[in-house]
């Protein structure tokens, strides 16, 4: 979907209502497509005060693999983005976080949409906060059974681990 932001850089009190179910079909996390049921963005872009700005509310369910114990998992991720809309920086010095920049007048609200749920997801997808993973030694999903694995330690804790065995 493109957005037309003339009007409003002209101050027009015109509101561009977003009410959008985007596919996204090739959005890649890690190895495979996480966002089967599409993305919905809903918001709007208005001018006030003659500065043009914009609000999203973004959701979407991701299906993901743990990074910890490879399990599936399906999670629900909702977040909101407040950005003021421009044409151009006029100061270096500007924080980028806070502008968006759109060339021509028009922004496209599948590529940054893209952009933003890549900047929101977290570098390791974890199944829940405690996930205990996976045995080094014999695979087993620690989170579903106790393995009866030895462990390692290292040899010249062996002194420490005999005053363990002791108690």
């Amino acid at each position: 979907m493109q957005l037309n932001f003339t009007n409003l850089f002209n101050f027009d009190n015109e509101v561009i209502e977003i009410n959008e179910k985007l596919s996204l079909d090739d959005f890649e996390y890690s190895t495979y497509k996480p966002l089967k049921n599409g993305v919905s963005v809903i918001g709007k872009a208005y001018c006030k005060a003659d500065v043009v700005y914009i609000e999203l509310e973004i959701s979407f369910d991701f299906f993901g693999v743990c990074d910890r114990c490879a399990e599936e998992f399906e999670r629900k991720y909702s977040f909101n983005i407040n950005k003021i809309v421009v044409q151009k920086l006029e100061n270096e010095d500007d924080d980028f976080d806070d502008f968006i920049i759109v060339e021509n007048d028009v922004l496209d609200l599948n590529d940054y949409v893209y952009q933003e749920i890549q900047l929101f997801l977290p570098q390791k997808m974890l199944c829940s906060e405690d996930c205990k993973g996976l045995c080094p030694t014999c695979g087993t999903n620690l989170n579903k059974e106790k393995c009866s694995c030895k462990k390692e330690f290292d040899p010249r804790m062996a002194s420490l681990l005999q005053l363990l065995e002791e108690e």
